[in-house]
């Protein structure tokens, strides 16, 4: 089983009113709420923009250098994702398909390749 992050940037998400954000939401939970009955779905978020940005971090002196707010250059911020544990690329495309039928907006599939710290007794946690 590989880790897959389904992810997509706040820009692309269309100006909305309040019953279409309401509904969309309700159309996401529903397929989490899917990810969760097939023992895939680990851990998801949303409603994330600039404004939930804590501080970015420059190491480029050599030591951390924190600045509050998002890194001044990123013209795009998350927007929200899930993780889930699939057993290919295959299966992370139809969750993030189904995920993309309900919001309306694209996604984008990140293979995890090395998920360090992932250990079977924390795997069969995420699913009970």
């Amino acid at each position: 089983m590989t880790n897959y992050l389904i992810a997509f940037n706040d820009e692309w998400v269309p100006d909305l009113t309040e019953d279409d954000t309401r509904d969309r939401g309700a159309a996401a939970r529903a397929v989490i709420a899917e990810m969760r009955d097939a023992g895939v779905f680990i851990f998801s978020d949303g409603a994330l923009d600039a404004s939930t940005v804590v501080c970015s971090v420059d190491p480029s002196s050599g030591s951390p250098v924190f600045t509050d707010g998002p890194y001044v250059e990123t013209k795009e911020h998350l927007g929200g994702f899930a993780v889930i544990n699939v057993p290919d690329d295959a299966q992370a495309r139809y969750w993030a398909g189904r995920i993309a039928v309900a919001v309306g907006w694209p996604q984008e599939v990140h293979r995890f390749p090395h998920s360090v710290g992932r250990t079977a007794d924390t795997e069969s946690a995420t699913r009970t």
